[in-house]
């Protein structure tokens, strides 16, 4: 459990720390510039929300329990439905909480084929810690964390690359990997689909291009879907796997949709550098977790 609460730490500040940097380009720009830190507090989202609902779950089962973790989620979202959800998992998490089964709920939206959104990725790095030991059986949980919401493969393909590359950050953790094997740990478990293909552009674009770069060739999140979150997000761990605090400016500086983008960069790149590695004052701006 230590792992993934630790996991859950460099989340939740990089979630806070995105989250503080939608502003207004002439105010946004000058503090990129500067690397000027928001001011405290720094509230988190969902993103850790549902990140705690599913720990939660891991620590009361030692698996995804997927109507355990509809409940814990649905309930979650019913104590606080303000922590910047989107329109549809508005409409999951309250029709779950009303009782419907979440099976049906996750595979009737978007006309049947279900949500192909960046939300089963955005929560999921604590998972991979947890099961860093067997990377089969980070997939195959990753998998069923996503489904709970996200019915759509490429919705469950972003868990999995996420959860994975969490895994591996924290087997790796004592030695100094290169990107590419990072990228090859990934894409050896992500299956066919678009998010795949979004890593394999992301594993061919060097690392000495800078984020607005790797942001407008790989998407950042704009879209709000796998394919054009979790591509990025590796290759900003990737770059700067060393570096937490690096590794979070480099992520916010694509944009997109940066609490999210943040929140995943830093579940994953703290499994390697260490809880030491988040500077103290960003951990003490953010938000008092709550775990149950």
């Amino acid at each position: 459990m230590e792992r993934a609460l630790l996991s859950l730490e460099g989340l939740s500040v990089g979630d806070a720390f995105g989250e503080r940097f939608f502003l207004p380009p002439s105010t946004l720009v000058p503090m990129l510039e500067q690397r000027a830190l928001p001011k405290p507090p720094w509230g988190y989202t969902d993103d850790t929300e549902m990140a705690l609902g599913l720990v939660q779950v891991l620590e009361e089962h030692g698996r995804v329990d997927p109507d355990q973790l509809a409940r814990v989620f649905g309930a979650r979202y019913r104590e606080n439905p303000y922590r910047g959800y989107g329109g549809t998992a508005h409409e999951i998490l309250q029709a779950i909480h009303e009782g419907e089964p979440w099976r049906r709920v996750s595979s009737r939206v978007f006309g049947g084929t279900g949500s192909m959104g960046n939300g089963g990725a955005m929560r999921v790095a604590p998972l991979g810690a947890y099961f860093a030991d067997d990377l089969a059986r980070a997939v195959s949980e990753a998998r069923a964390s996503a489904e709970v919401t996200h019915f759509h493969p490429e919705g469950q393909a972003g868990a999995i690359a996420v959860a994975v590359a969490a895994a591996w950050a924290w087997q790796e953790r004592e030695r100094n990997p290169s990107a590419r094997q990072l990228f090859d740990a990934v894409l050896e478990h992500t299956p066919p689909g678009a998010t795949r293909r979004g890593l394999e552009k992301a594993r061919a674009l060097p690392l000495e291009a800078s984020p607005a770069v790797a942001a407008k060739e790989l998407g950042s999140g704009s879209r709000v879907i796998s394919e054009d979150t979790v591509p990025f997000c590796v290759w900003c761990a990737a770059r700067h796997l060393d570096d937490y605090a690096e590794a979070l400016w480099a992520t916010v500086s694509g944009l997109g949709d940066r609490d999210t983008t943040c929140a995943i960069v830093g579940g994953i790149v703290v499994l390697h550098t260490g809880r030491g590695s988040i500077p103290p004052a960003w951990h003490e701006a953010r938000e008092r977790l709550r775990l149950k």
